[in-house]
């Protein structure tokens, strides 16, 4: 959802004139649509003449069962 210009506004007032500090928390994504992303990305890349293979980092670390 997308803040309003008033709510904009106060924020920028309350920095500016009280010295509050503002952190961004985005929300959090999924593993959908960090699958998507990624997909899009390497779409990209592919498009600009590279090679891409994706590859999730938990396969990269994860131990062999014994």
């Amino acid at each position: 959802m997308h803040a309003s210009p008033n709510r904009l506004c106060r924020v920028v007032w309350k920095i500016l004139h009280e010295g509050v500090r503002f952190i961004e928390h985005g929300r959090e994504v999924g593993p959908r649509e960090k699958k998507q992303r990624a997909q899009m990305l390497a779409r990209a890349l592919r498009k600009l003449g590279y090679e891409v293979t994706i590859t999730p980092l938990n396969q990269l670390t994860a131990k062999p069962a014994v």
